[in-house]
């Protein structure tokens, strides 16, 4: 599991360290810095899959796309180094880079501190126990034989997940673990993935159905909807159905197929839904966690907040492994500011920052005449 991550001179984050738990949370306004957080950990690994991290870091393709050198150092840089220190099971890896070439796509490594770990692939960031699912996100689905079956990935291209429907097709019958089933499960000795992806997607839609299918060389989700007599409507094409479901579905498919010591990157999961939903999915974000599935999240939704406290308060989740971040920024240097929102006992929280989901309080009180 990642316990710390230090970033030094990489864009807005002049001296940035955050401690991570099971379960950490992103938040603040946007364009302060916390998307750049999940992109320092997707440079390391697109530069790691690409057999290049001893020498160098490459800034674009395929998972992430920062520009240049210029792009990725900070604005108010006393030095042309940035530096990335990860903590992983208790094992500390620095690297050093510089950008003394501000045009190039690439920074060169600083081979005076090469990371101590010589073999990365102990780690989920390097290894096939990592998903990462953007904010771009579609139903435009892909096929990849090679990277669906061998590196077990839900995306190849900036987290898009494009390849959802094609790995739930190829997993539909793996096993799920017994503590992520769907608690309605009436099918006591079913514990396939599809089975269960669909309950979860159910949180989403009343009696929906997921249909992965093989269409030639390709493959598409579809749904379909439950009657109360037992039947089922037509299918109907993934953008015939709301975003909603579209875009929870490599969610729920991504932590219902991970494995304990798997890491999960997820932007925004709270899109197209209503709060009931982002709830929900939160509560599965939380019990994912207490098998060993570390999960960032970034987000805009207090109903993700609030649905993690609640989850902490019935007790699927220990405050202790729950870690919200609130980012702000220093305008005078431009460079991003970091408080820990502490998580107490019962999923309370005590004097949250000015900006931390207040919104609904200042509406409240122009309603009521304060």
């Amino acid at each position: 599991m990642i316990e710390k991550l230090r970033l030094e001179n990489f864009k807005s984050h002049k001296d940035t360290e955050i401690d991570f738990g099971k379960v950490t949370f992103l938040c603040g306004q946007n364009g302060i810095g916390k998307s750049s957080i999940i992109q320092s950990l997707l440079l390391l690994r697109q530069t790691f899959l690409k057999n290049r991290l001893d020498k160098i870091l490459t800034l674009n393709n395929p998972l992430c796309y920062i520009g240049t050198g210029n792009d990725a150092l900070h604005q108010y840089a006393e030095n042309d180094n940035l530096s990335f220190t990860f903590s992983e099971n208790n094992i500390l890896n620095k690297w050093i880079f510089n950008v003394k070439n501000r045009d190039k796509d690439y920074i060169l490594l600083d081979e005076t501190h090469i990371p101590i770990t010589a073999d990365l692939t102990q780690f989920a960031l390097f290894n096939t126990q990592f998903q990462y699912i953007s904010a771009g996100r579609q139903a435009d689905y892909k096929s990849d034989d090679y990277v669906v079956e061998t590196e077990k990935q839900l995306s190849i291209e900036e987290g898009k997940a494009e390849l959802t429907a094609h790995f739930l097709f190829k997993y539909q019958n793996l096993k799920v673990n017994e503590k992520l089933l769907h608690p309605n499960n009436t099918e006591e000795n079913n514990k396939d993935l599809l089975h269960h992806v669909t309950l979860w997607q159910r949180e989403i839609s009343k009696g929906v159905n997921v249909i992965p299918e093989k269409i030639g060389t390709n493959y598409e989700v579809s749904y379909s909807f439950a009657k109360e007599n037992g039947e089922s409507t037509q299918k109907f094409n993934a953008k015939n159905v709301g975003f909603g479901l579209s875009y929870t579905l490599p969610i729920v498919v991504a932590i219902l197929s991970a494995e304990p010591n798997s890491l999960i990157l997820i932007e925004n999961p709270e899109a197209h839904l209503h709060p009931y939903a982002q709830a929900k999915i939160v509560e599965l974000i939380c019990l994912a966690s207490q098998i060993g599935i570390q999960i960032v999240v970034e987000t805009h939704s207090d109903h993700i907040i609030n649905g993690a406290l609640v989850a902490c308060k019935k007790g699927k989740i220990h405050y202790n492994d729950i870690k919200i971040w609130y980012f702000d920024r220093d305008e005078n240097q431009h460079k991003a500011i970091t408080t820990e929102i502490e998580v107490k006992e019962g999923g309370k929280i005590t004097y949250p920052p000015i900006g931390f989901f207040d919104q609904i309080s200042k509406d409240r009180k122009v309603l009521m005449g304060f």
